[in-house]
């Protein structure tokens, strides 16, 4: 079985082009879902509440994850902290995933920072979801009603587009002009081609 990472900054449509593999009988592991869902492990919520303090959490001691991201996307340095908590517990999930999931050709790891974390060596080939930053940039604002400051400190911890377009075996252009289906389709096509 092919591993195989989706990425893209935010805003990108990673999510949209995934559902379309996913039509395509292709199982996607939704790595930022799967991350959120960590907070209501045990060993992790003591491991933030240890490095990031209680007032991130309410009475019932869940996440107040406005409170979390507002520490994390100003200071690179809590960002690295929080991904060394939580991306050792994610892979060791990903990878009970793959064992269940082994009987496919290929599957899709989803996630906007692979390059970032120094995970690509992992993969067996890398599919960028490339869309220019304006576009991103409204996509974010009408789906998280976030300000374009808080927007952009979030693209700011992201590599570049340009960056992350050459190190990708495959890029699908989001644009609004030029249609998925047919890109995720000859990706498809090669991926379940791959000896």
């Amino acid at each position: 079985m092919l591993k195989i990472a989706i990425t893209g900054n935010i805003g990108s449509g990673k999510t949209t082009v995934c559902k379309i593999f996913e039509k395509l009988k292709v199982p996607v592991f939704y790595a930022d879902t799967e991350a959120k869902n960590l907070y209501n492990d045990v060993s992790v919520i003591s491991a933030v509440e240890k490095t990031f303090g209680r007032d991130i959490f309410d009475e019932n001691r869940q996440l107040i994850r406005q409170k979390l991201a507002d520490i994390v996307f100003r200071d690179s340095t809590a960002l690295k902290t929080l991904n060394s908590i939580i991306h050792p517990v994610l892979m060791e999930k990903y990878r009970d995933w793959l064992t269940e999931n082994a009987q496919h050709l290929y599957t899709l790891h989803e996630a906007a920072v692979i390059f970032e974390n120094n995970l690509a060596e992992q993969f067996d080939k890398i599919i960028n979801v490339f869309a220019p930053e304006n576009i991103r940039m409204e996509r974010i604002k009408s789906r998280d009603g976030l300000g374009e400051k808080e927007i952009k400190n979030r693209m700011v911890r992201q590599w570049t587009d340009e960056k992350k377009n050459r190190l990708s075996d495959f890029v699908i252009i989001n644009d609004g002009r030029r249609f998925l289906i047919p890109q995720v389709m000859e990706i498809h096509r090669i991926l379940t081609e791959i000896k």
